[in-house]
This record gives C-alpha cells, structure tokens and sequence, in this order.
C-alpha cells in the first residue's frame, strides 16, 4: 500500500498553531501517514512574504519537531519563481511513490477555479478542505471535507502584534518566538 501523505503549504511566516491544528486534524481524522509542511518560494496568490526562506523554513522545523508524523519539504523553496501546487505535486509524484492530499482552507476552497492547471491537478491528488470561518466550503470539484477547531489565528495578525509589541503568546510555540525575538523578524 502506498503511504499516504497530506501537504500542508503555506508561506508559514510565521507558523503557528493554527496550522499545527490543522495538520493534526486531518492527520487523524483521514488517516493520513504522514504531514508535509512545505513553505512556498513565492505564492501566486499572495505578495512577497517578509521573512526570509532560510528563517521561514527554520521556523516550520522548530514548530513541528514534536510530531513524529510531520517533516518539512523544502521542494518549493528550491525552485524559483512562483510556488505552483501543480508543478510542486507534478514534481513530488516523480520523487516518491506516495498518495497524496493537498490540505486547503475553505479560503483556498472558493478559490479553487484559478488554481494554475486545476483540471489536471484534480486527477494527480485529492484536496481535504478545512473550515475557516466566513468562507463557504461549497464548491463543484470533488474535496473531502474535515472539521476542524475553529481557531481564527493568521500569520499577518502575528507579525502585526509582535511589530507593536503585543504578546502573541499561545498563538506560536515558544521556541518559535523565541527564535523570532533572536532574529528580530518583523520589528520595524
């Protein structure tokens, strides 16, 4: 049987529990074998982040070194140009011999029409959709469904509280803060 492997991207900057949560959700709840963080070189759906890919994936490493079923990919972060889930799973399919589930917010789930080279993509994986509140999970591609806790912490709002000192504590590990203070990433 081939193992089954969910991915989780994302430009993880950084990351923080709310992704952990995630992960672990749909881990279990599909009985996934594995999860793999795989931060993005550059999203096409986003601007430049504002860390830099060295500290991003740094950071991913911290967050998840005390889960025994996740690992950190750094695939997109050895391309250049824009991170395209389509290239990246097209890539990652000739690498290993795995089934994999591309992990999405429901966000990502109304966006789904855009995706780069979507029709081909629905073939080559199966996305599991999260819920995220004021996002509809609705959609005419087929998308496994899981529930997830609903914590609403993004990674914008983390780096605005530590720019202006406001704890953000409980919302990132410690030694992931730890690692930001040591950096100074995001101070202005």
């Amino acid at each position: 049987m081939k193992k089954k492997v969910g991915i989780l991207g994302g430009t993880f900057d950084p990351p923080h529990i709310g992704h952990l949560i995630i992960a672990n959700e749909v881990l279990h709840r599909q009985n996934l074998d594995e999860i793999w963080f795989i931060p993005t070189n550059e999203p096409p759906h986003k601007t430049n982040t504002t860390s830099s890919n060295k500290h991003r994936k740094n950071m991913v490493e911290l967050a998840i070194a005390t889960n025994d079923h996740f690992y950190l990919h750094d695939i997109e972060l050895q391309r250049k140009g824009k991170s395209y889930t389509y290239d990246t799973i097209k890539q990652l399919q000739e690498m290993y011999d795995h089934q994999f589930y591309f992990i999405i917010g429901a966000d990502m789930i109304e966006y789904l029409p855009k995706w780069y080279k979507i029709d081909e993509l629905m073939k080559m994986i199966t996305f599991i959709g999260v819920k995220r509140s004021t996002y509809k999970t609705e959609t005419d591609f087929p998308v496994l469904l899981v529930d997830i806790p609903m914590i609403d912490i993004s990674s914008t709002d983390i780096r605005e509280r530590i720019r202006h000192h406001i704890s953000a504590q409980y919302m990132i590990l410690d030694s992931v803060y730890v690692y930001i203070k040591e950096h100074q990433l995001y101070d202005v």
